[in-house]
């Protein structure tokens, strides 16, 4: 799978470093040039000068930006949005980290409107970057929940976060990223409340078949 990532920061550098080793074809690019050389020279993933040029022939494009700035990063992309998966990773926080900035909506939701013909997925959002390379826990997968009104797109990224040793979870259409978001915001909220190691990750026990 040929992967675009935007944003060289704790997300989209574990994305690299995870995604490579598994078989991908990694391309990077950042608003700061040189965190995307760095990165690239820590995974093996190849740098790009401007979102619109990682994108080109991805089969996914990763946002793995601060959430206020995705939707320049999509307006940006231009036309290279229209083809691939994208994937929306972020999670809404305020300035705070005491709550998220969206009410009744979900960032991904609000992508979606700004760039109705993106094939738009929420995924990887419920993951902490430290978990991106090491997904299980104790000879356990770690979940990794996605969401998407595209079933092509939805599959795509299944098949990712298979390939990254995670047991993806559809969790329905666009919708349910207001869910995953706050899935997100209560994972950082217990770390930073209990001074926990930002090791945790979900996993959903009990019969699914």
């Amino acid at each position: 799978m040929r992967i675009a990532i935007i944003g060289a920061g704790n997300v989209g550098g574990g994305l690299a470093a995870a995604a490579v080793p598994a078989g991908h074809e990694v391309i990077i690019t950042a608003a700061r040039p040189d965190h995307a050389v760095k990165v690239a020279e820590q995974t093996g993933a190849t740098v790009a000068a401007t979102p619109a040029e990682a994108a080109r022939s991805a089969d996914v494009v990763v946002l793995a930006v601060p959430a206020g700035a995705a939707s320049e990063v999509l307006s940006q992309l231009g036309d290279a949005v229209v083809g691939p998966v994208v994937v929306d990773v972020t999670n809404p926080l305020n300035d705070t980290y005491s709550d998220l900035t969206t009410s009744g909506v979900s960032n991904a939701e609000q992508l979606a409107v700004a760039a109705p013909q993106a094939k738009l997925v929420k995924a990887f959002n419920t993951i902490f970057a430290s978990r991106l390379a090491n997904p299980s826990e104790d000879g356990q997968q770690l979940d990794g929940f996605y969401a998407g009104d595209d079933e092509g797109a939805k599959t795509a990224v299944a098949q990712l976060l298979s390939s990254l040793g995670f047991r993806p979870i559809d969790a329905g259409g666009l919708r349910m990223a207001r869910s995953l978001e706050e899935l997100g915001f209560l994972n950082i909220s217990l770390n930073a409340r209990n001074g926990w190691s930002w090791q945790s990750g979900w996993k959903l026990v009990g019969p699914t078949a």
